[in-house]
């Protein structure tokens, strides 16, 4: 990793909280699909399809608009009813909440794991009743839900599981990529995540006819692509089973996952080298409060490095620290407050405030540090610098 000497230029630049890492191949693979004259759904998302299905070691990696298209898609194959409840965690960006309610269902939120920032499983078990279809869980910052026991619940109350994977794309549970195994898996390539392709998701999942009803449903309810359809061999003709969405990836989007995919590895790699760093660097700054790493055996994606403010022993609150960082050019994330503290939740679903204590106490004082693949150690030692500077 580069380790350039911090220079006075370097301490006058605005550092970001996140920044895509894109290449000259990204750049070369949008511009043949440019030149191509093909550039929405077509070969280059079959492609990236392909190597999404090796990656993640299952049968069906269905690529749509965002992550958010992806939760709603899975959500709409469950067929939800006026009633029906979906449980997901308290501490999550709110599109998770936001595609339970287009998808019909009440979102029936559960407080969180103080140590992990996952959704508390003990809690979940507490908040099923005959009127539960589904859990979606979110695999926090990269860092894997107990899904053995999360499938159990599953399994003995007959309940379907979609995992908010929006994070987590590389990370590994007990060994197993996320992906290989299980009902759903969404992910999301926002800019700022593991990998990108500007914006856009995919839906990993093993059943066939879901997988049919999924591909349909991202496309107007059309039977067929659009590639099947305008190739020389195709058809135009078509039938539509249900009223879909638009929710396809373009070829331009899949000319950069193409490359994403490939570098995903070693991006993580860099990733886990500057978040060890962290750790190991600011271990002394006693106002910090670490999430922790779950009881079994797991491969962090390390999409956020996020730590826990303690205002009282820090001597300012999140969002002063925040402003003091910003003074010295230097960004951070704000990841998440509590969805049930909005003021649509509240009203709608009647949550309120002190319900779910510690994602709220989280969602007060969380904040995520500067990190992605290409952050140099100076640069990592100016938030560093910074931290100590404010904080003592």
């Amino acid at each position: 990793m580069s380790q350039k000497p911090v220079s006075s230029n370097l301490e006058q630049a605005f550092l970001p909280f996140a920044r895509p890492s894109i290449t000259d191949d990204e750049i070369h693979e949008v511009v043949d699909s440019l030149k191509s004259g093909w550039i929405t759904t077509g070969p280059k998302v079959q492609k990236f399809e392909e190597q999404l299905r090796d990656y993640c070691q299952a049968p069906y990696a269905l690529t749509v608009s965002s992550g958010t298209a992806g939760l709603l898609l899975a959500l709409k194959t469950l067929d939800l009813q006026p009633g029906d409840e979906v449980i997901t965690t308290a501490f999550t960006f709110v599109a998770t909440a936001n595609t339970i309610v287009h998808a019909g269902a009440k979102p029936v939120f559960v407080d969180i794991d103080p140590r992990t920032f996952n959704i508390d499983i003990e809690r979940v078990e507490k908040a099923i009743t005959p009127r539960t279809k589904a859990i979606v869980p979110v695999h926090f910052s990269g860092v894997p839900v107990d899904l053995d026991r999360i499938y159990a619940l599953a399994r003995h109350y007959n309940l379907t599981i979609i995992e908010d994977c929006a994070h987590a794309i590389g990370t590994k549970y007990k060994g197993k990529t996320l992906g290989s195994f299980g009902h759903f898996q969404v992910f999301s390539f926002h800019p700022n995540k593991n990998m990108t392709t500007g914006e856009g998701g995919c839906i990993v999942l093993h059943d066939h006819d879901q997988a049919k009803k999924i591909k349909a449903l991202r496309f107007h309810g059309i039977d067929r692509d659009a590639w099947n359809r305008f190739a020389k061999s195709g058809s135009q003709e078509y039938d539509v089973i249900a009223p879909g969405y638009k929710f396809n990836m373009m070829d331009l989007q899949a000319a950069i996952g193409i490359h994403q995919i490939q570098k995903l590895d070693d991006m993580i790699a860099k990733r886990t080298t500057l978040a060890l760093r962290y750790r190991e660097k600011l271990k002394g700054v006693t106002c910090f409060e670490n999430q922790k790493d779950p009881q079994f055996s797991m491969t962090h994606s390390w999409h956020l490095y996020l730590v826990k403010l303690n205002a009282d022993l820090a001597g300012c609150d999140r969002n002063q620290f925040m402003r003091k960082m910003k003074e010295r050019n230097i960004g951070l994330g704000l990841h998440y407050q509590a969805v049930p503290t909005f003021s649509y939740y509240q009203k709608e679903f009647g949550y309120r405030p002190g319900q779910f204590p510690i994602a709220e106490d989280l969602g007060r004082n969380v904040v995520s540090l500067p990190l992605f693949p290409d952050m140099t150690f100076a640069e990592q030692d100016r938030v560093i610098t910074a931290i100590n500077d404010i904080l003592g």
